[in-house]
């Protein structure tokens, strides 16, 4: 209600990526706009080869697929980790944030389980991998330009060597050259056509190229800014510590000490007094439970922080071995 009074807005950790799926949208609006200028041009080159051709172009629309399929499977990430935020009922966790369901809803609730670095590196991974299948499929679309150019040459020589063969000899020079001239015009004019695979394999690998680093900025915002919600007010930057926040009995046994000095001032009958005696002590034990849990928090995460630096020692000195 104060939040109502004041005008403030909670926002939201984490922004969705319609930004990156507009980008995507006005690349592939701009690669058609260019297209369409360049149809009677693409039309020959496109039949030079339509079986080729059309391979290309089906694996370059599956690779938009997948592009557009990496970017808008954050918006179901995006909402759960906003409903949880704002303390809103969430649905079940989506198959990418399952593990860290629990890191999430601590967070919302104002502390951070250990190991939540770990888990945050497995989301980087699984993110990375998503877009594993993008990359291959550039190197594809390369692969199979260079098989069209590998096909066209071999045809070109092949019409080549076949007019050569059927050249007569023992004619007048000119004429065999006048021959010769006209025997090479057909393959010789349509080499230019062989090599529209090419031609396709480049320009669709490039498109897919772009979209890979759409989809590739769009998971890398998302991971930072997990983690940056994750893991901020939990940490101290330099010294590196656990920060703990202000427990929830503090409050409590605040109200319940300014009661007992308010009895006390007043004169008030011993049976308020022993009430107020009763909560301050509720009060005292809550606090002392919850300093012991940021205290156990404390060592788990000292204990971890342990345990990474005697790994990394152990690689340190492995990596020194083998220089020597």
């Amino acid at each position: 209600m104060a939040a109502r009074d004041t005008g403030e807005v909670k926002r939201e950790p984490l922004a969705r990526p319609g930004i990156y799926l507009g980008r995507m949208l006005i690349f592939l609006i701009l690669v058609g706009f260019l297209a369409f200028i360049l149809f009677k041009q693409i039309t020959p080159a496109f039949l030079a080869n339509p079986g080729l051709n059309g391979l290309i172009l089906g694996v370059l629309l599956i690779a938009v697929l997948i592009a557009f399929g990496q970017v808008i499977r954050l918006f179901r990430e995006t909402s759960y980790v906003n409903a949880v935020a704002r303390g809103a009922q969430a649905k079940r966790p989506p198959a990418l944030l399952a593990p860290m369901a629990p890191m999430i809803a601590a967070r919302a609730a104002g502390t951070t389980l250990p190991g939540t670095a770990g888990y945050l590196d497995t989301i980087a991974v699984r993110l990375d991998e998503g877009r594993e299948m993008l990359r291959y499929i550039a190197g594809i679309l390369i692969l199979l330009g260079l098989l069209g150019t590998f096909w066209g040459l071999i045809d070109t020589l092949s019409a080549v060597g076949g007019v050569i063969k059927g050249m007569r000899g023992g004619g007048d020079a000119g004429v065999m050259f006048d021959e010769l001239k006209s025997g090479l015009a057909v393959p010789l004019s349509g080499i230019g056509l062989a090599f529209s695979a090419s031609l396709f394999g480049l320009a669709s690998s490039l498109i897919t190229g772009f979209l890979e680093l759409q989809a590739g900025q769009a998971h890398a915002r998302f991971h930072n800014e997990l983690q940056d919600w994750l893991m901020s007010g939990e940490t101290s930057a330099e010294a590196g510590v656990v920060v703990a926040r202000p427990a929830a009995g503090t409050q409590e046994l605040k109200d319940a000490i300014d009661r007992l000095s308010a009895l006390v001032a007043e004169g008030g009958g011993s049976r308020a007094a022993t009430l107020a005696m009763t909560n301050l002590a509720e009060g005292i034990q809550g606090l002392v439970q919850h300093m012991r849990a940021e205290q156990q928090m404390i060592r788990d995460w000292v204990e971890a922080q342990a345990s990474r630096e005697r790994e990394l020692k152990q690689v340190l000195d492995r990596l020194g071995r083998e220089r020597v």
